[in-house]
């Protein structure tokens, strides 16, 4: 009898020993479980690692900065084309397709009707359908013939049948000194008037800012647009649903 129990304890001992080691190993994690699992499935397969997920902007304050500075000077440029385009269209083309004349009133002879700065629209009108009371643009037969924009007071006829005006400012107390000799068939009468406007058309008829307008305008669009295109933002992400890559097999 003593001879069998000193046999069977040490085997106890040892499966003692091993069930210990067992219970003290480390908790294995869910993913390497994933792994083991695969693994086990396929022993040949090789378990691509996910790639680390793209670095974003915490604030996206610089891109939205740069974008909005890209349309202000788009903006800047398309108002400048449209601006000279108006402009261009106004002066030059206007007159010659639909006959009118600008002029821009530098006193105050007229007012409250016409302002310094506004400008006057004209359009050519017989001298034989002229009346009193109507505004004409004329030259003045007197000291540098200087052009006068007044309102006719009174029409005579002269010797040799042609027709003499005498005219005055609304704002002036009196009459114009002089009665001036209609010339030609036709006279400028008014027909509009465009508020605060004279004074900007003089500064845009000026060389440098009309050269500004002309080529300064292309440039800026050009610079909004190239910007616009630099600054767009790339493709931020595929789209969920693509593939994923496929494990490769080790056969």
């Amino acid at each position: 009898m003593s001879t069998i129990t000193s046999i069977n304890e040490p085997a106890v001992q040892v499966r003692r020993s091993a069930a210990q080691a067992i219970e003290t190993a480390a908790p294995v994690s869910e993913a390497d479980t994933a792994v083991t699992s695969a693994s086990a499935t396929r022993p040949n397969a090789v378990v691509i690692p996910p790639e680390p997920a793209a670095a974003t902007t915490v604030s996206g304050k610089p891109s939205a900065l740069r974008r909005v500075a890209g349309k202000v000077v788009k903006g800047i440029g398309v108002g400048m084309l449209v601006l000279a385009a108006v402009v261009f269209l106004f002066l030059a083309i206007g007159p010659r397709v639909f006959g009118y004349q600008t002029s821009t009133m530098l006193t105050g002879s007229m007012a409250p009707l016409i302002n310094p700065g506004d400008v006057v629209v004209t359009v050519p009108t017989p001298v034989a359908d002229i009346k009193v009371g109507d505004v004409i643009t004329y030259h003045i037969p007197v000291e540098d013939q200087r052009v006068e924009t007044h309102r006719i007071t009174e029409i005579t006829t002269t010797a040799d049948g042609g027709v003499a005006v005498q005219t005055k400012g609304d704002a002036n107390n009196g009459i114009d000194p002089w009665i001036a000799t209609l010339q030609g068939k036709t006279v400028d009468k008014q027909i509009a008037t465009i508020p605060y406007v004279g004074n900007a058309i003089r500064t845009l008829r000026e060389p440098i800012v009309m050269n500004t307008l002309m080529y300064g305008a292309p440039a800026i669009l050009v610079i909004g647009m190239l910007a616009s295109i630099w600054t767009k933002e790339p493709t931020k992400s595929a789209p969920e649903d693509a593939a994923a890559p496929q494990a490769a097999s080790g056969e």
